[in-house]
């Protein structure tokens, strides 16, 4: 069934709690393949807790379902594609705790041929009204497309031609996705073979957030000296998909002090890029 944009549009989505807890927020670190040693070590233990930037897409994640319940939103889920993910950290230090409320909103529809790009708006606060995350989620809805709307921006975020600044290779367990989805995202596509198979995938694919978060783990390690504070913000365009057990190589390109230009590939496919057009903002 086709978007109505008239519709959609703008409409605004019941606000969503979520409560965050020292648990939830180690999970999450392992899920992305922290480990519980040396610098990373304060993500994975209570004592002197502090919490991975990208989680900030964890709380309001439901969201991306909740959106096809928006009148004019009338789409089959399996042509739903997360193809787009900008996270910003509105203020630190992030909570190891708490009450925290999610407003999504569809802020744009853009009209891309033979698919529509619906991009919602998530403003996460604490129970004090403090903005503490800010998520602009884009999704490709398939065959929706055509429907003589507005194309959007072009991809920003280029790789510059030339050497990355740095490069950083981080390994992904064959069980990561398992353990990944139990922050919250269930979709069986990362984690049950037959519905990978008629996906058309030889088997379950790693979430495309997990590997949004191992990319986040290696720019705070090589800019931020892994000092969550020093991390503003992330966009990245998924590209292709990765797979458990995958090496996650990073790419970065430092543009100035405060911008770091993101490329993203794997070891076992290294031709192939899994994130691209992507970049992370420094507090400086």
């Amino acid at each position: 069934m086709p978007i109505d944009p008239k519709k959609a549009l703008g409409a605004e989505l019941e606000p969503m709690s979520y409560e965050c807890t020292q648990d939830k927020v180690i999970l999450y670190a392992l899920g992305v393949g922290c480990e519980p040693e040396g610098d990373e070590l304060p993500f994975v233990y209570e004592n002197g807790l502090k919490v991975l930037p990208t989680f900030g897409v964890v709380p309001p994640f439901p969201a991306l379902m909740g959106m096809l319940n928006v009148p004019g939103m009338e789409v089959n889920p399996i042509m739903i594609l997360h193809g787009e993910q900008y996270l910003e950290i509105r203020k630190h230090p992030l909570p190891t705790s708490g009450t925290l409320i999610s407003k999504p909103r569809v802020a744009n529809i853009y009209d891309k041929g033979k698919a529509a790009l619906v991009e919602l708006d998530v403003v996460t606060e604490d129970r004090d009204g403090n903005e503490i995350f800010f998520n602009r989620f884009g999704t490709f809805a398939r065959g929706e497309g055509g429907f003589g709307g507005e194309k959007g921006p072009p991809p920003t975020n280029e790789a510059p031609d030339r050497a990355p600044d740095a490069v950083v290779e981080l390994p992904t367990l064959r069980r990561q996705a398992a353990i990944y989805r139990l922050s919250g995202d269930y979709n069986p596509l990362h984690i049950d073979p037959q519905f990978a198979a008629m996906a058309g995938y030889d088997r379950p694919i790693i979430h495309g957030l997990c590997t949004f978060g191992v990319v986040g783990r290696a720019v705070l390690k090589t800019y931020c000296n892994n000092n969550p504070e020093k991390f503003k913000s992330i966009k990245v365009r998924f590209s292709r998909p990765a797979w458990p057990g995958d090496t996650i190589i990073t790419e970065m390109w430092k543009e100035s002090e405060s911008r770091i230009l993101v490329r993203v590939r794997t070891k076992e496919r290294p031709t192939e890029y899994t994130l691209t057009n992507a970049a992370v903002e420094l507090n400086v």
